[in-house]
């Protein structure tokens, strides 16, 4: 059974349960706090890095190519051990990697900490542990891979402010880990919320995510 069915057949019985329905794919339901620490918006334009992870690296992906000043969006595997994994090892569980995406962006444009606003804002609830929504493993795990010290002190200042708020009910299960690598997903995996609008998966969980981006990020929204 493809990637997509096993997803699509797992939502529909979580559907049919009568549980709470795609919480993932809404993401919070209102806008965080902006960040205290941030890093200075460059003064002319560049292309930096972020890599981050929270369930299933479509609705990642599509969230972070409708912003404003994100060069690209690329669904991948960070985490873990294994080099050069393919999606049914990680599938696995057994390689460590979780279900990422590596954002190029430019400084001159958007933050760091405005791109992990819109994360804990949108993106996923940073309060599940190794699950979003239907999604549930290691390989869903959230997660910030920091490329240097700014961005682990930016990631984890942030963390501590929202929780020290109490803007989510429970705390936040985010971790922030150094990059180690970041290796491309198969193709078929690139833009795939672009590519099937129409997947259940997708109409459900993601679409809402990109919905909710523009709605509360107006300014950072991007149509593209």
């Amino acid at each position: 059974m493809s990637r997509a069915s096993v997803r699509v057949v797992a939502m529909m019985l979580t559907v049919l349960a009568g549980a709470v329905a795609c919480r993932a794919g809404n993401g919070a339901s209102a806008a965080v706090p902006v960040p205290l620490a941030n890093e200075v918006k460059a003064t002319a334009p560049g292309k930096e890095t972020a890599v981050v992870a929270g369930g299933c690296f479509w609705g990642i992906q599509a969230v972070f190519q409708h912003v404003k000043g994100v060069v690209s969006a690329t669904s991948g595997y960070s985490g873990g051990t294994v080099k050069n994994p393919d999606y049914g090892a990680v599938s696995s569980g057994e390689t460590g990697h979780a279900e990422s995406v590596q954002i190029v962006y430019d400084p001159s444009q958007v933050t760091y900490g405005e791109l992990l606003r819109v994360f804990f804002s949108v993106a996923l609830d940073p309060t599940q542990v190794n699950r979003q929504g239907p999604d549930e493993g290691t390989q869903y795990r959230s997660l910030i891979f920091y490329g240097n010290d700014e961005q682990k002190h930016i990631a984890e200042a942030y963390i501590a402010q929202l929780n020290q708020a109490k803007v989510f009910s429970k705390a936040i299960a985010t971790q922030v880990v150094p990059l180690k690598a970041f290796y491309p997903a198969e193709g078929y995996h690139q833009n795939y919320a672009t590519v099937h609008p129409n997947d259940p998966y997708i109409v459900y969980n993601d679409a809402p995510k990109v919905a909710n981006l523009r709605k509360e990020f107006p300014d950072l929204y991007s149509g593209k």
